[in-house]
């Protein structure tokens, strides 16, 4: 899973979730910052502190485009394909009123139904809150992806979802542009 964060506290970062087969949960963080608070919001077994680089088209690249991430360990470029149908009905909501812990709340119970595993709001660890407010949905089309120079298969649905805190990823590959809101506890 990666986090490709434009904006946040600590300015714009990215970030790789990995779960490996047999559960054990790997965050690839930047610097300490990023691991330190993306451990305390989710849940690892290991963290690594690596490089992690992005490589995103830029937003006038046509509607099918190549990404490429390294972070440590890990080599990944996928192609992301059309929008989906629920990307359309993100789309039309308007950013204030996506963003919102009330709407949260309201899609929290859509998408428990329309994307098992996914939840919108929940406990991110520690006293914290946190909701997703997602803004577009596209497929992932392709992918290939090594972990230490071997080569980790075709590209699949993912089954089990994930386990790094209250919400997993749709189960089907997907880029979602979301915002992740945490609220601290006092």
């Amino acid at each position: 899973m990666l986090g490709c964060w434009r904006t946040s506290p600590h300015g714009p970062f990215a970030d790789v979730m990995v779960q490996r087969p047999d559960g054990h949960r790997i965050l690839l963080a930047p610097d300490a910052w990023v691991a330190e608070f993306v451990a305390a919001t989710y849940t690892f077994d290991e963290v690594l502190e690596v490089p992690v680089q992005v490589q995103v088209p830029d937003a006038g690249a046509a509607a099918s485009s190549r990404w490429h991430v390294t972070a440590g360990p890990l080599e990944w470029a996928f192609e992301v394909g059309g929008r989906t149908p629920l990307g359309h009905t993100l789309r039309a909501v308007p950013g204030p009123v996506g963003r919102s812990l009330t709407m949260a709340r309201i899609t929290d119970r859509v998408a428990r139904w329309a994307l098992p595993g996914v939840r919108t709001l929940g406990s991110a660890g520690n006293d914290r809150l946190e909701w997703y407010a997602a803004r577009d949905l596209h497929r992932i089309t392709a992918s290939t992806v090594t972990w230490a120079g071997e080569d980790l298969g075709r590209l699949a649905d993912l089954d089990p979802p994930a386990e790094f805190g209250f919400s997993s990823t749709p189960r089907q590959p997907s880029l979602t542009t979301l915002t992740s809101t945490v609220r601290l506890s006092r």
